[in-house]
């Protein structure tokens, strides 16, 4: 297989609500892939490190969500359009069932989709953020100093919480810094980010849940049917590994595997044991 860059892995998808752009690479069963939230994220600043080995075994189709940049924005929260975006996403490549590893937000989205659709995931990874604070306080470290770049974004602000996201500050990186800086500095990104992270928007929405007749998304994880691997950092700042016990718990067929000396990238501080551990689970023979 020829190197995987940026430029030759890059699509996109025509819908109905903008266009959706993704990287592809690999053959196989398709395998999609999810990013999480915060200042500068996108779907390939999350996983192209882990596309080649996945590549090797799958159809790996990373999905940018709407409202982060990349794709098509809406002018929904960003955790409202982006299941929708999934199902426009698949129905457009004709696919009806996929793997799915979602990081940190995209595995909430994940979750949500399949309490709703178990046919839609045959098994499905989460990396941290699924779930709720049971024995650490909430929102925890990592989401404060997020709200606090939102409503102020600085330099300082942004270094401060790429921080909180990993175990080893060697991994935050001048690029890095400067890359994410550009992208979530962007008017309309941020304007996206604000509506889910900004501090007044944190608190109307947790308000509103509190008094809602809704059960919360985590209420509903026992109606995961797929199998389901759980992997979470240790040393985790932003979703305390204790939020994992509960989707540990409650979905049925969940297993949990927690990395040492990591933060809330997993797939990047512990790249080559995440994959290992991520690729005996999704090729593990059915029962």
């Amino acid at each position: 297989m020829s190197a995987l860059t940026f430029e030759n892995t890059r699509r996109e998808l025509n819908t109905d609500e903008g266009v959706l752009r993704y990287h592809e690479a690999g053959d196989g069963p398709p395998l999609l892939l999810l990013h999480g939230s915060g200042p500068g994220v996108t779907g390939w600043r999350n996983y192209r490190g882990n596309l080649a080995r996945f590549a090797e075994h799958f159809r790996c189709l990373v999905l940018e969500f709407p409202g982060f940049g990349v794709s098509d924005p809406t002018d929904e929260h960003p955790m409202v359009a982006a299941p929708k975006a999934v199902r426009r996403f698949l129905s457009g490549l004709g696919l009806e069932q996929v793997d799915v590893i979602g990081n940190s937000m995209g595995g909430i989205v994940a979750a949500n989709l399949a309490t709703t659709d178990p046919e839609l995931f045959r098994r499905i990874v989460t990396i941290g953020g699924l779930g709720r604070n049971i024995l650490s306080p909430g929102p925890g470290e990592g989401i404060n100093l997020l709200m606090d770049f939102t409503d102020h974004p600085t330099r300082e602000a942004l270094v401060t919480w790429l921080h909180s996201m990993v175990y080893d500050r060697a991994i935050v990186t001048d690029e890095m810094i400067e890359d994410r800086w550009a992208q979530a500095t962007e008017p309309k990104t941020l304007e996206a980010a604000r509506r889910m992270y900004g501090r007044q928007a944190m608190m109307a929405g947790m308000a509103a849940a509190a008094s809602s007749d809704q059960p919360p998304y985590w209420a509903m994880l026992h109606k995961i049917s797929a199998p389901t691997l759980i992997t979470w950092g240790r040393d985790d700042r932003v979703s305390p590994m204790d939020m994992g016990l509960l989707p540990m718990r409650t979905i049925p067929n969940a297993e949990l595997h927690v990395f040492p000396n990591c933060g809330h990238w997993v797939m990047i501080e512990q790249k080559a044991a995440w994959e290992s551990a991520v690729l005996a689970f999704l090729t593990r023979p059915e029962a």
